[in-house]
């Protein structure tokens, strides 16, 4: 039983090749480099049943930039080491590559799949192996391994990955957005195929405030100082309507992030964050006059609004529009695709749930 695992790639030259050209994202989370991620719950499940299926079990994350793709990885890896996982995924490691880090100083195609195709061997051999740790591998702008994308180093990198792909020894997700997946690897529909995509719609106001709440702790220890409720709601209302062209979380948290530096650059730690230093960094940002920014017609509704999020009082019912607060379901926006590409998505899904359904129906007649 000893050689049927003897590894083409031992154990040493991969734990180096993965020190080199990987990002461990399950050792970073143990060390508490990263928030709680919360709010992707359906969106984690679902990359979740994908990686337990027998084939074809690559996730592609898809969602414009700023709205989270890596942030429900780490949500994944979240789950993953505090075990709330099936047991075939108990245990797994989930590293992200750097083909950057990866092709740099090579100089030719030959020299880069040199480094590459012992990596994924390394990792395909190990799959099988009760004994042995698995790896869920994550790519970021996955789009960039295709033959048609310009500037890449590593273009073309799909035909030699393919082929693990088909073999459901490797679990992989990717990440990119909606246009670039669709310029690029739907170009190749035998690469496309392999993949099981799960948008990530940009979260709405009050998802994005509960985001924030979690994000903001490592913000303040970072900072020396406070950031009330009523500030956080500020910013992501504010983030909300004259940034527009940016997505949320990513807005509102570097928005927050810079506010709060600002108010240290101007008066210190060990106190509260004020509206003008919030106002500040919106006006930067925009161009906005930071002095037209303050409404407190906002600042009521906000204290409104805030107090409700946080079970203070509870929520007015639909038809009293006295006073009423956001509605955040009217704030959600959807990732922009064209009608086609939101076909295809809508029979990936309907492919989907399918599989599930025949699965659990074979699986109770098995029982029967």
């Amino acid at each position: 039983m000893t050689e049927l695992w003897d590894y083409l790639v031992p154990d040493e030259e991969l734990k180096e090749l993965i020190r080199l050209y990987c990002d461990d994202f399950t050792a970073l989370d143990k060390a508490g480099h990263y928030d709680l991620i919360t709010g992707r719950d359906k969106e984690i499940n679902d990359a979740i049943l994908i990686l337990l299926q027998r084939g074809r079990k690559n996730v592609c994350f898809l969602a414009g930039a700023g709205v989270g793709k890596s942030a429900v990885v780490v949500g994944l890896t979240q789950k993953i080491n505090s075990g709330d996982v099936p047991e075939m995924l108990k245990g797994s490691r989930v590293i992200e590559v750097n083909l950057s880090r990866m092709a740099s100083g090579t100089s030719s195609k030959a020299e880069f799949q040199a480094r590459f195709i012992p990596f994924i061997k390394g990792l395909v051999e190990r799959y099988h192996n009760p004994k042995a740790t698995r790896f869920v591998l994550f790519m970021d702008e996955i789009h960039q391994i295709m033959p048609d994308c310009p500037g890449s180093s590593f273009a073309g990198l799909s035909d030699t990955i393919k082929t693990y792909l088909t073999q459901g020894d490797l679990m992989v997700i990717g990440a990119t957005t909606p246009d670039e997946y669709r310029t690029y690897v739907t170009a190749d529909p035998a690469l496309d195929r392999r993949f099981q995509k799960i948008i990530l719609k940009q979260p709405n106001v009050s998802e994005t405030y509960t985001i924030m709440k979690n994000i903001i702790l490592s913000l303040q220890k970072h900072h020396r100082v406070a950031m009330s409720n009523e500030n956080l709601m500020l910013i992501v209302r504010l983030a909300e309507e004259h940034m527009r062209r940016r997505n949320q979380p990513d807005k509102s948290i570097i928005t927050a992030d810079s506010a709060m530096a600002y108010h240290v650059f101007t008066h210190g730690i060990n106190q509260e964050v004020s509206q003008e230093s919030i106002y500040y960094m919106i006006a930067r940002e925009t161009g906005l006059n930071a002095k037209a920014i303050h409404d407190e017609d906002l600042i009521k509704k906000i204290a409104k609004e805030v107090a409700i999020l946080d079970g203070k009082i509870e929520a007015p019912k639909k038809d009293d529009n006295d006073n009423q607060p956001y509605n955040s379901a009217d704030d959600l926006e959807e990732v922009e695709m064209d009608k086609e590409f939101q076909a295809e998505l809508a029979d990936e899904r309907s492919a989907q749930e399918e599989r599930v359904r025949v699965s659990e129906d074979s699986e109770a007649d098995k029982t029967d």
